[in-house]
């Protein structure tokens, strides 16, 4: 299988300003961004989406969360909106588990 995007993009094949950074996942600006601050943050697993997750990842699955919750806290951000978006029905672009960390005024999501 070709590499993803996220993939190019952790591989340094594809240049993007990393966030943050750690052992399991990196966070970098949406290139097409619905808000004022729109992070998108991504598993370094190659996992293709939330329908894909197995028993296995469920504590991967909760420390993305965490780490959504820990940006939003280190930016001060007086609020924010979380999106996992599954599949193609399901508004999915990349088929690479990432969560989108919104924040300002938000556009109408697809």
């Amino acid at each position: 299988m070709e590499e993803c995007i996220f993939c190019n993009i952790l591989n340094k094949k594809i240049p993007a300003e990393f966030v943050y950074e750690d052992e399991k996942f990196f966070v970098i600006n949406d290139i097409a961004p619905k808000a004022p601050i729109h992070l998108l943050i991504i598993s370094k697993k190659h996992i293709f989406s939330v329908a894909s997750l197995e028993e296995e990842e469920k504590e991967l699955a909760g420390e993305i969360l965490f780490l959504a919750k820990k940006m939003g806290d280190d930016m001060k951000l007086p609020g924010y909106k979380l999106v996992f978006n599954v599949g193609r029905e399901g508004g999915q672009m990349v088929d690479h588990l990432h969560l989108h960390l919104l924040s300002g005024k938000l556009e109408e999501l697809p």
